[in-house]
């Protein structure tokens, strides 16, 4: 293969990662929000705490592995040592069964204490063991997309990641509204969702499983005469490469698993202690605010997802510059990024910020807004740092650093930690000091990654310009969509849905209109987003 083949390969299988992360993206806004409607609160926060054990016991099975098998094959392939991939397949397939083995059984025989004790959440325990399945599924199935990318073919791992999420979507939506609805079990309307999760695994597994034995004829017709290492020094070069990717992303999930029991158990406490509850009622509770901040996260997700394709890009994008040698051109393109990104992130965290409230009224009608627009509003303002920092993370990667940002993310965690232990267990507080808990969080990692890459990069990019073009325009948004609304509900009587619409359309046209007429982004920007010529084109970008 020649070198603007690979280079070609490359981009391209990048372009089909980053096409699946955005449609995954979107059905799991597609699903949360209706979900949202059809589970109580209480019921919400079980389904909630029991996906943050999943994600814990996933990060740690699933994290780094994929990444050393695709690049360990991939090198063996380079080579034309064929026995050689073959056996770290195999190395790694019964490592990857191994762990999901173990966290199967985790989840199932010690699914009980493991709600009580590490999430504080005693009710979540059949949805703890409702996600064992796909635990075990998501590492088998590991192991052959790894093993699909370590030949350049992002295929299957885009596809069956789009499988998962569809499937959990009609599934997990389908079961959970006959639950709740027609068997009159809404308490078990948590553990239809997550059934839907476990089947999208499946399915999921079952699609990668036809490819690679449909792969099979042609692999056998190679004939190798390569001599392949031990299968245990293979293990110990994967786990090598795995152990640091691994650690860095169990930090967070560890941290959030932390922080689930710890706003449980500080919300008992609070109810216990202050309004006098018996342990029953306080659980019962605690678990309605959980619930609520819960729905209020799906929302929060949203405008740092649509930073996914953009990381995508800063990394080949930059480490292209550094490979010439050519810092100015580097620095160029981080700034862009930063100010892409920020031009995403900005106006739909200050949008969050302004009508936290009424969007929540609108999406989940039958919530508690008082308590749920705060929450929203808050983490509004946390989205945009959550933003920074992973195109800080990106930027960063392309320079070759992989572990400071690691350390980063641990200090942040435990800011996150000691904030929430003090706000949530404050009886004036609450549960509102659980997003303050975040936005102080991602607030000290993105000073932290900021200070890394102006301290330790040749030419950094400029933070305060990439910042300041974009924060004019959004925070004019913000004040016209949150006066529109205003407008609309107290003076034209509009019900909140036709008023919050109202506010958001406002918001957008003033905020497009700003961004052009002060010329905050340039062509250079555009040019790195999918199709970025042909519009900068039609708004008459120079």
């Amino acid at each position: 293969m020649s070198n603007a083949e690979k280079k070609s390969t490359f981009f391209g299988g990048a372009a089909i990662l980053a096409v699946s992360a955005i449609l995954v993206k979107v059905i799991g806004a597609i699903y949360r929000i209706p979900l949202g409607n059809i589970l109580s609160d209480e019921v919400m926060g079980d389904y909630n705490s029991a996906y943050n054990i999943y994600n814990f016991f996933l990060t740690i099975s699933t994290a780094g592995l994929p990444v050393a098998l695709s690049k360990t094959i991939s090198e063996a392939n380079a080579l034309g040592r064929h026995n050689q991939v073959q056996r770290t397949f195999r190395v790694a397939f019964f490592t990857f069964l191994t762990l999901g083995l173990i966290s199967f059984f985790c989840m199932t025989v010690l699914a009980a204490p493991m709600a009580q004790v590490v999430i504080s959440n005693p009710k979540a325990v059949y949805c703890v063991m409702a996600l064992a399945p796909s635990v075990l599924c998501v590492c088998v199935m590991s192991a052959f997309r790894g093993y699909f990318q370590g030949h350049f073919n992002m295929m299957p791992t885009g596809i069956s990641q789009v499988i998962e999420a569809f499937f959990k979507l009609v599934v997990g939506l389908a079961l959970a509204l006959f639950l709740v609805k027609v068997a009159l079990k809404p308490e078990f309307g948590s553990v239809g969702a997550i059934i839907g999760v476990s089947c999208g695994s499946v399915v999921a597994l079952v699609y990668i499983l036809f490819l690679f034995f449909r792969d099979r004829s042609r692999r056998r017709r190679l004939h190798a005469t390569d001599k392949p290492d031990s299968s245990g020094r293979i293990l110990a070069t994967l786990l090598k490469l795995a152990i640091p990717i691994t650690l860095g992303s169990a930090a967070t999930s560890l941290v959030t698993l932390i922080d689930t029991k710890l706003v449980m158990s500080q919300l008992q406490s609070v109810y216990q202690t202050v309004d006098g509850l018996d342990k029953a009622a306080a659980l019962d509770a605690a678990r309605g605010l959980y619930g609520i901040y819960s729905k209020t996260m799906s929302i929060y997700n949203l405008p740092f997802s649509m930073m996914v394709p953009l990381t995508a890009c800063i990394i080949p994008a930059v480490s292209a510059s550094l490979a010439r040698h050519d810092h100015l051109g580097a620095q160029k393109v981080s700034e862009s990024a930063l100010r892409v990104g920020l031009l995403l992130a900005l106006p739909m965290g200050m949008g969050l910020f302004a009508l936290g409230g009424p969007i929540m009224g609108l999406l989940f009608p039958s919530i508690d807004v008082s308590v749920a627009g705060p929450l929203l509003s808050m983490l509004g303002l946390a989205s945009i740092f959550v933003a920074l920092q992973l195109l800080c993370n990106s930027i960063l990667q392309a320079n070759g650093m992989v572990n400071l940002p690691i350390l980063a993310v641990i200090i942040g965690g435990v800011v996150k930690v000691v904030v929430n232990f003090i706000l949530v267990g404050n009886p004036d507080i609450r549960i509102n000091g659980a997003p303050v808990g975040t936005l102080c969080c991602f607030i000290v990692i993105s000073a932290l990654e900021i200070f890394i890459i102006r301290r330790s990069i040749p030419a950094p990019p400029s933070f305060l310009r990439a910042f300041l073009k974009p924060f004019v325009p959004s925070a004019i948004m913000a004040a016209a969509a949150w006066a529109t609304y205003g407008l609309l509900t107290n003076f034209l009587h509009f019900g909140n849905a036709l008023a919050t619409l109202g506010g958001i359309g406002v918001g957008v046209v003033v905020y497009l209109v700003l961004v052009l007429a002060l010329r905050v982004i340039s062509r250079e920007d555009l040019a790195l987003m999918p199709k970025g010529d042909k519009i900068a084109k039609i708004l008459r970008i120079k």
